[in-house]
């Protein structure tokens, strides 16, 4: 398949739309939400072939609520889910997105870079062991070495590296991309959450042919701040789709702290963030970032991505040069 050959110019978006805003530009979580059913409406809407991207994290599940929202009330169609399987994820993730993919009749796109995990399979590796550059396919050599150029002989199976990453994950994605003519991607990035993402726009061009398959990145939560996205969650995601649950929200306090009749598993947000977690990155990178649920946790005075084992803001400036989120 080959994307419409007029992309983008079938397209009526505003590219400028968040230019020079911020989170304070919308200052109830009703008017975060407000933009975000508006932003979610126009990509559903405008796109011949779009995708949600979904990582089983919280902003992203905000954003596939608001897609599943905006579809039924309009009656629009649930565009597919990418899931891109970097092969170290928490075992809890893979079964709360199977879990939910199911729940919610979700037609899933699993990404992955299949050369690099048959490799790891048949050579039995662990996270942080070494793979010979000279063992990967001809178009993940290309991505090494002309792209990346990177000029050691191995690089280390991890996520936190510049290799790591770009195989696993933004060649996973582009990848994908192109095998499914996706012209549009729904993505849950917040402005607040990286340096790097400060400066996007709701409807974000990618349309540079040497870097990506050209597609347009649809942010709609960019005006949430990560207290804002869980106030969303307990007040309306939890609220509207979990049975039982109060319809007024419900916040709370523990990990055993659910209304009566309503358990963990009744919940679409991962048990990782109950126990603790504010960011899932991978299982062999990423720590609790304290004792009690995230959403608890001193949002105002600390890092999100604190139990992250480095700083990767360089490394994701430069990976979203090439294409990542």
């Amino acid at each position: 398949m080959s994307k419409t050959a007029e992309f983008p110019e079938y397209l009526d978006v505003d590219y400028t739309d968040g230019e020079g805003e911020d989170p304070e530009d919308y200052p109830t979580v009703e008017d975060k939400i407000e933009k975000a059913i508006e932003v979610t409406k126009e990509g559903l809407e405008q796109y011949e072939n779009p995708v949600v991207m979904w990582t089983g994290g919280k902003d992203s599940t905000l954003t596939l609520y608001f897609v599943k929202e905006v579809a039924d009330r309009f009656d629009l169609e649930v565009p597919p889910v990418v899931f891109i399987d970097h092969y170290q994820h928490f075992d809890e993730l893979i079964d709360f997105v199977e879990f939910w993919a199911e729940e919610w009749d979700l037609e899933v796109i699993w990404a992955r870079n299949t050369d690099v995990g048959e490799y790891v399979d048949e050579n039995d590796l662990e996270p942080g062991d070494d793979i010979p550059v000279d063992a990967l396919s001809e178009h993940n050599q290309h991505h090494v070495r002309n792209i990346l150029e990177y000029e050691d002989e191995d690089f280390p199976f991890l996520l936190d590296t510049y290799v790591g990453n770009h195989l696993l994950k933004t060649v996973a994605l582009n990848d994908a991309i192109e095998e499914y003519d996706v012209d549009g991607i729904l993505s849950g990035i917040r402005w607040d959450e990286q340096e790097s993402r400060a400066d996007e726009t709701f409807f974000s061009p990618r349309h540079d042919p040497d870097i990506y398959p050209p597609h347009d990145r649809i942010q709609p939560i960019l005006q949430f701040m990560e207290a804002d996205v869980w106030e969303a969650f307990w007040n309306f995601v939890v609220p509207d789709t979990v049975e039982g649950f109060p319809e007024d929200g419900y916040v709370p306090q523990g990990q055993d702290d659910l209304p009566e009749g309503v358990e963990k598993e009744d919940v679409p947000v991962s048990p990782k963030y109950f126990a603790g977690f504010r960011s899932l990155g991978s299982e062999v990178s990423t720590d609790k970032s304290a004792e009690e649920p995230a959403w608890l946790q001193d949002m105002a005075n600390t890092t999100e991505r604190a139990g992250r084992a480095q700083d990767k803001e360089d490394l994701m400036e430069r990976l979203r040069d090439l294409g990542y989120m």
